[in-house]
């Protein structure tokens, strides 16, 4: 059994047993292009969390109504890429294979890679819903093929064509879209069509990916690669709850906060509230 944290989410501190949901955290960001700074972001969340309520009026439930494990953060080896994908996915097997869903709080995007390697052995059919600025299907970035600007290309490689489904892209060089036509589902600039598709997945395992630059710096400057153009808080909101209550999420993430570059606070309390929305919306 894992043990639970002092400083856990607010409202999810029930036992490992009963819990059907486990957070933990993946506090890395060795690959970041642009600005670091997402290591911080899952303390970050823990601690500002009880800056909210743990009642939604959007949805009219409490985190209470829902069992949440808090693990903490994994001790991950900052310098090896490698090493850090290897134990999310150990991390993520274990939760999967006691029946129980793996929320991670990121950390940059590379940490979606470690966890969606655990999910795809468990749910060989898995999609991937993945809403983010930028498409991330770059083969290498510098020669580096295990970055955070090419996670969903490596992701590509575990499930294949037609699994991955992009909303609110709206960043990329040019041949990220020329591989993603034909082979990944991608809708820019915002949510549209994100309805039919989740009824094209009910009964299909899904992994969800929430990168929060996908909102406008105006809403979320506390991001390592801000990229104007986003979308709303509550057009997040709403399109991250009609996937976290239409689909079958097997496992999920928010990743790319880096409080500091947001010294007000309020990117840090914005993912804190989409955490509590998708948290809630998985007591469905």
């Amino acid at each position: 059994m894992l043990n639970r944290q002092i400083d856990a989410f607010m409202g999810c501190d029930c036992d490992y047993d009963r819990a059907s949901v486990v957070l933990f955290g993946a506090p890395y960001d060795g690959t970041t292009s642009f600005r670091p700074g997402t290591r911080f972001g899952p303390s970050a969340i823990r601690r500002e969390s009880y800056g909210l309520e743990e009642y939604s009026p959007y949805q009219d439930r409490e985190l209470s109504d829902v069992d949440v494990f808090d693990a903490g953060d994994l001790e991950l080896a900052i310098g090896d890429s490698v090493l850090v994908t290897d134990a999310i996915e150990d991390m993520a097997a274990r939760i999967l294979s006691d029946g129980k869903a793996p929320f991670m709080l990121g950390g940059e995007h590379l940490v979606t890679l470690g966890a969606v390697r655990a999910a795809v052995k468990k749910y060989p059919d898995l999609h991937i819903v993945h809403f983010d600025a930028h498409a991330d299907l770059r083969d290498d970035y510098l020669g580096v093929k295990f970055s955070h600007a090419c996670v969903l290309r490596r992701c590509y490689e575990l499930v294949g064509d037609g699994r991955i489904h992009q909303f609110g892209i709206r960043s990329g060089d040019k041949s990220e879209f020329v591989f993603g036509k034909g082979r990944v589902d991608t809708v820019k600039f915002g949510f549209d069509g994100l309805d039919d598709a989740v009824r094209a997945l009910q009964g299909k395992p899904v992994y969800f990916t929430l990168d929060l630059d996908v909102l406008d710096p105006s809403v979320f400057p506390g991001t390592g690669t801000p990229e104007p153009g986003g979308v709303s808080f509550d057009a997040l909101r709403r399109a991250a709850t009609a996937v976290v209550k239409g689909c079958d999420v097997k496992g999920l993430d928010v990743n790319e906060l880096s409080p500091h570059y947001d010294p007000s606070g309020a990117s840090t309390a914005v993912a804190c509230k989409i955490v509590r929305e998708m948290l809630i919306a998985l007591g469905k």
